[in-house]
């Protein structure tokens, strides 16, 4: 397994503007995000386990309409 994060965009992302890159296949239990604009930049690292439950709140609508 490769130790290089393998970055990608969401589907929804094709507007070309303000877009996060999450990175998977990453070999820590962890899940980095970057701004896709700058990604050279900084990441935040989130643990995989709350990185999952921060998608399910969000495709259950808890944050509301995105």
């Amino acid at each position: 397994m490769t130790t290089e994060p393998q970055w990608f965009k969401s589907s929804y992302s094709s507007n070309g503007g303000n877009c996060v890159e999450v990175a998977r296949n990453t070999a820590d239990g962890v899940v980095p995000v970057r701004d896709s604009k700058d990604p050279q930049g900084p990441a935040l690292v989130f643990p995989a386990a709350e990185f999952a439950a921060f998608l399910t709140a969000l495709r259950a609508g808890e944050f509301g309409e995105i």
